[in-house]
């Protein structure tokens, strides 16, 4: 289990206390704070929500929502790099008990997080570099992009210092089995997943 940060006194959290009022004032936006940083992403469009649905189904079919495991998501992990910062990842998997390892602001102990994934948005860079950092600094075991912009599917796994030694990238037509440590065998298929994720271009 990670060490959560020293409790501050009330309102020493600037930075979230700006990105709370963001949120508020923008209803819709995903707000996070990365190396000390806020980043404020766009509501997500409709291919985005349908590739999460998608997305989820292998993991609850082998019964990752259950009595050790819950399948999530935008449920926030805060991120040791920074004194405010946390990270809002698309979808988790988490300890059944993450709820007990609250640390701050919504945000919950990094420990408790089997994987997490990203769907790319305009905002690409931030899932494919910023976030990557992020992630293996707080020893995710496995990080999953779901690349809309060059159609492609990352699997980042073995986390060490501030990025992932392992780093494997599919093309659609193959099968890609996740690694064990998430607690059971999820197997994705490439091509479905980009297929359901894809956007229509405007005007259509």
């Amino acid at each position: 289990m990670s060490a959560a940060p020293a409790e501050q006194p009330h309102g020493e959290w600037p930075l979230i206390d700006m990105a709370n009022r963001l949120m508020e004032q923008n209803p819709g936006v995903r707000v996070e704070i990365i190396g000390g940083q806020i980043l404020v992403s766009p509501p997500a469009d409709g291919a985005h929500a349908e590739a999460l649905t998608d997305l989820m189904v292998p993991f609850l079919t082998v019964g990752l929502h259950g009595p050790e495991s819950r399948v999530v998501q935008s449920v926030g992990i805060w991120l040791p790099d920074g004194r405010e910062d946390y990270a809002i990842p698309d979808l988790s998997v988490v300890d059944a008990d993450y709820k007990d390892h609250l640390v701050e602001n919504n945000c919950y102990d990094p420990a408790s997080f089997r994987l997490v994934l990203e769907v790319t948005s305009g905002n690409y860079k931030t899932d494919l570099r910023t976030k990557v950092t992020a992630y293996a600094s707080a020893k995710v075991p496995v990080y999953v992009i779901v690349d809309r912009r060059h159609g492609r599917l990352h699997v980042l796994t073995d986390p060490a210092a501030d990025e992932y030694a392992t780093h494997r990238v599919h093309a659609p037509g193959e099968l890609v089995t996740l690694p064990d440590s998430i607690g059971a065998k999820v197997t994705l298929d490439v091509a479905a997943v980009l297929t359901a994720a894809q956007a229509k271009p405007e005007g259509e």
